[in-house]
């Protein structure tokens, strides 16, 4: 991730450029070619191709707020993912998915703390979406994806907290009674956000996906946000 400025944009139908990078759509596949340098400690090239081929592709938008100023958009819940960095052993395929989101505020104003996770099924993908808002409300949802790209509101087991990240960020998601979700592969620990593949058990069916918790509190604290300069380099004025 490298923040640019807008003379590093260039955006078109199908595709969008940022620096050296782009993601481009030819009708089946979003093709992401990344062409970056990592951040510190690790600073190296990130360079290669990543391919994700949807199943299909969804219609659905899911309000954040009743105002509408965030938006999560699941394009693709159930895709396949093929991987190739120019890195030894940054070579694979396998199950992935495709979302965004898309906001008129920052998520610091309206959110205090949310987590997010996406499993697959035995007949498709459910995502779990809940949040606390800063005004006292709450975000539940739930929502089954068939491979066809159909969708459903679902019914889902209580939340259910779970080991904190190495940062000791609060995490839970939903499990069955008497089950407790559990990380079995780390992403990315941040002060404010965890990302990892965690297993748990939802309407009878033990499934693994990605999940991530996201403290806003903690993101917007004048200690914390400077280090995002640090993760995030800034290359202001890059063109093409």
């Amino acid at each position: 991730m490298t923040d640019r400025g807008r003379s590093a944009l260039r955006q078109s139908r199908d595709c969008f450029e940022v620096g050296p990078s782009q993601m481009h759509w030819n009708g089946s596949e979003l093709v992401i070619d990344i062409n970056e340098i990592a951040s510190p400690p690790l600073i190296s090239r990130v360079r290669g191709r990543i391919t994700v081929t949807p199943r299909s592709v969804t219609s659905v938008e899911v309000p954040l707020t009743p105002d509408g100023a965030h938006i999560w958009r699941p394009f693709a819940p159930i895709s396949d993912i093929q991987v190739d960095l120019e890195a030894k052993g940054w070579q694979w395929s396998g199950h992935g998915y495709f979302d965004a989101n898309f906001g008129t505020r920052a998520l610091e104003e309206d959110f205090k703390f949310w987590t997010w996770g996406r499993y697959p099924t035995s007949d498709g993908a459910i995502c779990i979406y809940d949040a606390q808002r800063r005004d006292g409300s709450t975000l539940d949802t739930a929502i089954a994806f068939d491979r066809d790209g159909s969708a459903r509101a679902v019914s889902a087991p209580p939340r259910t907290k779970f080991k904190r990240s190495l940062w000791q960020v609060y995490r839970e998601t939903r499990a069955d009674p008497g089950t407790t979700p559990k990380q079995v592969l780390p992403m990315l620990d941040a002060p404010f956000y965890s990302r990892s593949a965690v297993q748990t058990q939802i309407n009878g069916e033990c499934v693994t996906g990605v999940h991530e918790a996201l403290d806003l509190r903690r993101f917007a604290s004048p200690l914390i946000k400077p280090m995002l300069a640090v993760r995030v380099p800034r290359r202001a004025k890059w063109t093409f």
